[in-house]
Formats: structure tokens, sequence, C-alpha cells
């Protein structure tokens, strides 16, 4: 059924009128409210005799809003108001959201029309709608809200007020963060070519750093300031998840400016046990400890595209079809620690540091062998049953786990020592 199916639908059974019910739908939708969940939420607003009717809806603290709450009037500071670019059908819609916050509490909004909020503002929302976004109820501010701006500051918690304007460091950066301000060096950067949603387009991507820790970003519209090395403070980024840890995105809405102080990154990681990190469902920046108890399938010598670098299988790309491959190495190792296990993945140079060979090296082992399984096997005697320090990050999905290492170094731990200390701590 499309969408204007669905508004005469609604229009005729509310006794309202089509235009302004497929208004409200469309704002919903597009913003990626399922049609069921966005058509139950306008029968609240407009009141189809299940819910008391449509009565001008209740002011509640921000505590209080569930994402039951068809339409409420809120009373808050804006404490973050950043402006995106989101595609609906084709056409580009400008959005403006950030987070609110009022004595009780703190709560995420989409603004779909231009109500010109500036963090610090007091402001009062009236019949501003509700919806689910990843558990949590959300504000939605659209055409059908009055929104006042009030003279007398609202006093809200220090946590609170702390977070006006979004500065933050990268540690505290959290998927689904909005209008976020960050001071950074970049570490990383690459100008890299993909098929955007207009055709091909170029982007900057790498890894920013500040004295928190790392995290990787995407410059949607390159900026000279980050392709030249920073540092810089960026305004307005917003975080997606990128292989399942948070990403900085820099959009042509955000403003980048060249820092007049350095930025020192920080060199310290997390350490976490395996079963730990793993239960975080993705980290940037991580180290771990274990054994390596296998090396998988895939491992040694391998094949990848020549357009887009993906491991092939028998000369067969999923993209691409039939290539000439590229040779390369790579390991994947499964680590246990006790706590839990995960697939630590090494790249070519790691991979040559632990078959204690070149590229061309394991090639000729291969063709004397006339089996490029021999390549795999040496790094198995090499490396399992002992034991390793690995850092690098983290991602975990409905493959498992899997740790893309930067460093892989044989722990000097001493087991027995380690044993030892176990056994006294038991004896106590």
């Amino acid at each position: 059924m499309e969408l204007d199916d669905h508004a005469e639908d609604l229009a005729s059974d509310l006794g309202v009128d089509k235009e302004e019910v497929k208004s409200d739908l469309q704002n919903l939708v597009e913003y990626s409210v399922p049609i069921d969940e966005a058509k139950q939420s306008l029968r609240r607003k407009y009141g189809d005799g299940s819910s008391g009717g449509g009565g001008a809806p209740s002011s509640k603290e921000i505590a209080e809003i569930t994402p039951e709450d068809g339409n409420v009037t809120v009373t808050a500071v804006v404490l973050t108001a950043g402006k995106r670019s989101i595609r609906y059908q084709g056409d580009e819609h400008v959005i403006v959201e950030g987070r609110l916050a009022d004595e009780s509490g703190a709560i995420d909004y989409t603004a779909w029309e231009d109500f010109g909020l500036s963090p610090g503002d007091t402001i009062t929302a009236g019949n501003a709608g509700v919806r689910e976004w990843d558990g949590e109820p959300e504000l939605n501010l659209g055409e059908s809200t009055s929104l006042s701006f009030d003279d007398e500051s609202l006093e809200i918690p220090a946590a609170y007020a702390d977070e006006i304007g979004g500065d933050a460091q990268l540690a505290d950066v959290q998927t689904g963060d909005r209008a976020v301000n960050v001071e950074v060096a970049v570490v990383e950067c690459e100008r890299r070519t993909i098929d955007g949603r207009d055709g091909e387009t170029e982007i900057l991507s790498g890894v920013f750093g500040d004295e928190s820790g790392r995290l990787p970003f995407t410059n949607w519209d390159p900026a000279p300031e980050i392709e030249e090395g920073g540092p810089v403070r960026i305004e307005n980024a917003y975080v997606q998840e990128f292989r399942g840890v948070p990403e900085v995105n820099v959009s042509e809405f955000s403003t980048v400016s060249v820092l007049d102080r350095e930025i020192e990154v920080g060199a310290q990681t997390t350490t976490m046990d395996v079963g730990e990190a793993v239960g975080t469902g993705g980290i940037y920046d991580v180290e771990v400890v274990g054994n390596a108890i296998a090396v998988r399938d895939g491992s040694g010598l391998i094949q990848r595209c020549p357009e887009c670098y993906r491991v092939i299988q028998k000369g067969q790309c999923r993209t691409h079809g039939d290539v000439d491959g590229i040779d390369d190495m790579r390991v994947k190792a499964i680590l246990d620690d006790g706590t839990g296990a995960v697939t630590v993945v090494l790249d070519d140079e790691l991979t040559e540091e632990v078959y204690g060979g070149t590229l061309e090296d394991a090639l000729e082992q291969a063709r004397e062998a006339m089996d490029q399984e021999v390549v795999a096997d040496a790094i198995r005697e090499r490396i399992v049953g002992r034991e390793y320090r690995v850092r690098g990050h983290l991602s975990v999905d409905e493959y498992g786990a899997n740790l893309d290492a930067e460093t892989f170094e044989e722990s000097d731990d001493d087991p027995a020592s380690r044993a030892t200390a176990f056994l006294e701590e038991v004896d106590a």
C-alpha cells in the first residue's frame, strides 16, 4: 500500500484532513518509523476514541515521557542543535537534531522545521510527537508543533549544563550522538572514491585522536583542513556505527577550523578480558591477552579482488565476478582467555612477521610444495598454543566477534607465576 493510500484510510477513519495526515505520516516514515507504528502514533494524536479523544497534549517532564505517549508538551533547555541532510524517496530533507534537558532528564529530538534552535535556549514545545528510537523515546518537532522561546532560563542539573554546546572528548562519544563538537589531531587520512547516493563521490576517511583516545571518521564533503593533517576543531558532527564501533561523521553542515594548539593523542588503550570486550558490542581501541588456540581456514596465502580488495574464491569476487586476483597474506586466529573467544585478523605486515618471511617467500614455499596450504600450516606451528597480547579494533555482528589487530605480540607474562599467584589467592 502506498503512503497516499495509508493517509487516505487514516483520514477517513479519524475524520480529519487527508493532506494534514499525509504530511504528518510522511514526516514519521522518512525518519524510519515503521508505517504501522507511525499510523498508531497519528491515531493517538488525532484521537480515534481509544485514548480519550483529541484533546491538548499533556505537559510532562522529560523523565516521564515514554514511547507510548502520542504527543506531549515539554519545557526544556536546548543542549545541542545541529543540521543534517537525509534523503527520503529521492528528495533531500534538512533536519535539525540534538538533545533537550529539564530538571528531570534529557531526551533526543528531531526537528523537521527550522525553528531557529540554539544551544542554551529555553523552549516550550507544544504538541511534540513521541516515537521510539533504539528502545528510547525521542521527540519529533514538526509543522503541527507550536514552539516558543522562554525569556526565563530553566535550571537544569550541572551534568546536563556541561553538555550545552556539544563539546566532547572522543572517549565520551557514543553511537547516535548528534551535533557533537570535538578538537582532534588527524592521525590517519586518505581520500577515497565511493559509490554514493548520487553516483561516484570522493570522501576522506581515517582516524581522529585526542587526549582520551582515537576513533575512525568519515568526511563526506572533504575539508582541506582535515586533509592537510590538522589539528582541527569540528563542530556539528554526528556519530554512526561503523563495523561495530562509533565513527565520527563530518558533513557539509559541519564547521572545520584549524586549531592553534597541538593535540596530544593518548597512548593508553583499554585493556579488557575477551569476554568483557565482546560484551561491549564493539570497541575501537582495545587490548586483550589470550592463547591462540587455532588458525582458521582462509589464512596464509589468499587472493583479493583488484577492484574492491575483498578476498576472492576460485577467481570469483562477490561483487565483480571473474577477476585476476592479487596475491596477499593474512591470518585469522582464534584467541581465547577463558572468559571468551575472538577471531583476531592480522593484515599482510603482521602476517609476514608471524610467518617469518615475505609474500614472495610464501609464494615460493607454496610452489615448491605445490600446495599453498603449507603457508597456513607453517603459521599454525608458530603461533598455536602460545599466549599473545593483541591491540586493535573489535567488532561484533551476527557472524561473531572479530578483532582487527594493530599489534600482535607474544605475551611476556609467565604463566607459571600467574598460576602460583592464583593458587596463593585461593589458599588465602
